[in-house]
């Protein structure tokens, strides 16, 4: 991999690797895992229309990643510095809250070739970018529709029931933030310090 020059941006080298196969005592059969340091992790798209099986089987082949756990203020410019040094990029979308169409925290890296995304899975699951540890996993295939979130209020549900205040996703989750507007039970949440509250868009 090439040296690594975007200073927000630290790897996390590391192996989730046991082969490609464990076994799963809840239902006596091998759990299928994928190559060694590259698995599938135990989150299953529940809205994918199929069986778990073929879904599993499309996994196993894909060549698109899900990266989670993104600031809003992250740019596709970002994305592509750092994933790019895991292989050529065929395309990247960036996630968007559903009303606003504003960056929501997510988004779906397309590779052109599978050893390329399986080195993204090694070697970026865990990275830290604009100083926040990112989620890379596996993805079943990006379909025009899934890269807005499916939270009520338009984001990722995720960020519906958050009660920490995160900086870098929209400051406290979405039910907090009409709590507060409402004036119900502020007095029980610690308020950031008052130069967050006002952060304007990148």
């Amino acid at each position: 991999m090439a040296e690594h020059h975007n200073p927000r941006f630290r790897p996390f080298a590391h192996h989730r690797g046991r082969g490609r196969g464990s076994w799963n005592h809840a239902n006596k059969r091998p759990r299928i895992i994928g190559p060694k340091g590259a698995e599938l992790s135990r989150y299953r798209d529940q809205q994918y229309k199929g069986s778990r099986y073929e879904l599993e089987q499309k996994l196993l082949k894909s060549t698109t990643l899900y990266i989670g756990n993104l600031s809003f203020y992250t740019t596709e410019e970002q994305v592509h510095e750092v994933f790019s040094q895991a292989g050529d990029i065929k395309r990247i979308i960036m996630g968007l809250d559903r009303k606003k169409k504003t960056p929501c925290g997510f988004c779906f890296v397309e590779y052109f070739d599978r050893a390329d995304a399986e080195t993204a899975v090694r070697f970026l699951n865990g990275a830290k970018l604009d100083d926040r540890q990112i989620r890379t996993d596996w993805d079943h295939g990006f379909e025009d529709g899934r890269q807005y979130g499916r939270g009520k209020s338009g984001g990722q549900i995720r960020d519906e029931y958050r009660k920490d205040f995160d900086d870098g996703r929209g400051g406290y989750g979405y039910i907090v933030q009409q709590s507060l507007l409402e004036g119900t039970n502020s007095h029980k949440l610690q308020l950031p310090p008052s130069n967050h509250l006002h952060r304007p868009m990148e």
